[in-house]
């Protein structure tokens, strides 16, 4: 009888899901997934423009549904004694910056009739790019007039992130700018519509959000300064009036589920809605993150996340997506990292270059080029690549960035190539590491989620192998929605949920697996070489400061490979 449980919604690029979670134990008792019906894989693209990904909202509103009686529904046919008002909370994480333009009772300008068709209209997904140009201009104006603004961001403002996009909107499409009231990040948004009050000014906003992607922070009051924006546009500066002055921990209230929504789902009103966050963020405390710990989300992208104590100094780290207080932990520095494209590499290489010799679809050919890796040594391939065809996240934060493989003979093989694929990838993994350390934060532990952790332990040990750290994996597949779950539950407060912090709550919900991939000495000893022709190539294409030469990379990558063929 007195058994809680809680929800916790993930909103991820191709798709949502839920999890259900008994507060008691930690059993998941049910998960369901929403594949977005709309566009390519649920991206709305344009093919004059490979830089454009945007979303249809209503994608978000039938999978709301979906996701949530889908879950109910399986933990009813686990155990008939299961009972939904016992749900005591709801956690929500979304992918961002996604920003949606919306009219002043906060719908989204894609569900009007006027802009149901309009491109420019929908949610702007984290991934689109097109805002390069704005991006520039702010990170060039901010140099002069706020450079502190930037020394929480890394140093550059991305295509990415929240004013780049609302500025390149304003460009290419002054009528939707004109006609939206405001804009609410996807992470707000949903918490918005499940508690009924969508009003813009009223919102709960995630400090997650705004200080990663919107430049918001207590020491300049908030959002960035009105005359900034105005030297920007004078369209920036009237926006922001009707944007926010607050932002919260995820561990706040957002409201509570409207009686409208528990109807539909199937849930008692009144429940407990936490404020929103990035799907990474709450990744992390899902995976168990405390200080020292690295987490790893590895998906279509990666973020890597850490935390630090916000009573401890912190110096600020060039090249990271942000250092916000609050945006992971409550009382702890979040410190945001990651790679534009690590899945979408191996997805786009399967779709477009594999040949069907390795299999009739693209699951058949990544498991026999797994196999057929795996029988290969460190260098043995003679192949180096660089990890950015959608640009680089971190340390470089430039999206105009691409993809380069060097080394390729007439004898090269498609496993090969995708093994070189899963080293430059593990290889941008390290450059973020390193970078982090030599800012004095110290990476003790690396735990990895998502399903190429889960499902492509060659993956990890390469990973392990490069690192030079042990390469942990969290027990759940669902990290990012258990910490939403996390974040639901903390939001009902101590009593509702039978936890006095969220770190109680993680050494109750959160563990690893059993298996843990242990680095070899040899191979690392190996990849050290490998990745200090990495490190020469990363910043002979990515920078303006390097100087040297590439002339001996491809003759020390046939060395290497016929060192490793005779061994």
């Amino acid at each position: 009888m007195n058994k809680r449980y809680a929800l916790g919604l993930d909103y991820g690029t191709n798709s949502c899901r839920s999890l259900l979670v008994d507060l008691e134990t930690g059993e998941e008792l049910g998960s369901s997934v929403f594949p977005y019906p709309s566009g390519e894989m649920g991206i709305l693209t344009d093919p004059r423009d490979p830089s454009v990904a945007r979303q249809n909202p209503q994608d978000y509103l039938d999978g709301m549904t979906a996701i949530i009686k889908g879950a109910l529904e399986q933990a009813k046919k686990a155990n008939k004694q299961f009972d939904p008002d016992r749900v005591v909370g709801i956690g929500v994480d979304t992918t961002g910056s996604t920003p949606i333009p919306v009219d002043r009772e906060g719908t989204p300008l894609a569900l009007t009739e006027e802009y149901k068709g309009d491109l420019n209209a929908q949610a702007w997904l984290w991934k689109d790019h097109t805002a390069h140009e704005e991006a520039a201009q702010i990170t060039e104006l901010a140099a002069t007039m706020h450079p502190e603004y930037l020394a929480k961001c890394g140093g550059t403002y991305s295509s990415e992130w929240f004013w780049s996009k609302i500025l390149r909107l304003k460009r290419v499409a002054p009528g939707v700018f004109a006609a939206a009231h405001s804009f609410v990040e996807h992470c707000d948004w949903i918490p918005a519509v499940l508690t009924g009050n969508t009003d813009p000014n009223r919102v709960a906003r995630s400090i997650c959000a705004a200080g990663h992607k919107a430049m918001f922070h207590p020491a300049w009051g908030g959002l960035p300064a009105r005359k900034f924006l105005e030297q920007l546009d004078p369209g920036l500066a009237a926006l922001r009036d009707r944007l926010y002055s607050r932002a919260l921990t995820s561990d706040q209230l957002a409201g509570r589920l409207s009686p409208n929504w528990a109807k539909k789902l199937g849930l008692k009103a009144g429940i407990a809605v936490a404020t929103g966050a990035f799907d990474a963020h709450m990744g992390a405390v899902g995976a168990g993150v405390k200080e020292g710990t690295l987490v790893k989300i590895l998906g279509t992208s990666t973020c890597d996340l850490m935390i630090h104590p916000n009573q401890n100094a912190l110096a600020d780290v060039p090249g990271l997506c942000g250092i916000v207080d609050g945006s992971v932990l409550p009382g702890y520095y979040g410190l945001e990292a990651g790679q534009s494209a690590v899945g979408d590499i191996f997805l786009w290489f399967v779709n477009n270059l594999v040949p069907d010799s390795y299999g009739a679809t693209p699951a058949a050919k990544f498991e026999s080029m797994e196999k057929a890796l795996a029988a290969l040594k460190p260098g043995e391939t003679g192949l180096l690549a660089l990890d950015w065809n959608n640009g680089n996240r971190t340390i470089l934060t430039d999206v105009r960035l691409s993809g380069m493989i060097i080394g390729q003979t007439l004898h090269t093989k498609a496993h090969e190539i995708y093994r070189a694929l899963i080293e430059a990838t593990a290889f941008g993994a390290l450059t973020i590491i390193n970078r982090l350390e030599e800012y004095g934060v110290k990476v003790e532990e690396v735990i990895n989620t998502g399903g190429l952790a889960v499902k492509n332990a060659t993956l990890m040990q390469i990973y392990a192998d490069v690192i030079g750290r042990p390469m942990k994996v969290s027990r759940s597949e669902q990290t990012c929605a258990l910490g939403a779950a996390i974040f639901g539950a903390m939001a009902a407060g101590a009593v509702e949920c039978g936890f006095d912090s969220i770190q109680d709550a993680q050494r109750v919900l959160c563990r690893v697996r059993d298996t843990v991939y242990e680095p070899d000495r040899r191979h690392h000893s190996t990849y050290a070489r490998l990745y200090s022709l990495y490190r020469q190539m990363h910043d002979s294409f990515g920078t303006t400061q390097w100087s040297g030469r590439v002339s001996h990379v491809m003759k020390e990558l046939i060395a290497i490979r016929e060192e490793q063929r005779l061994a």
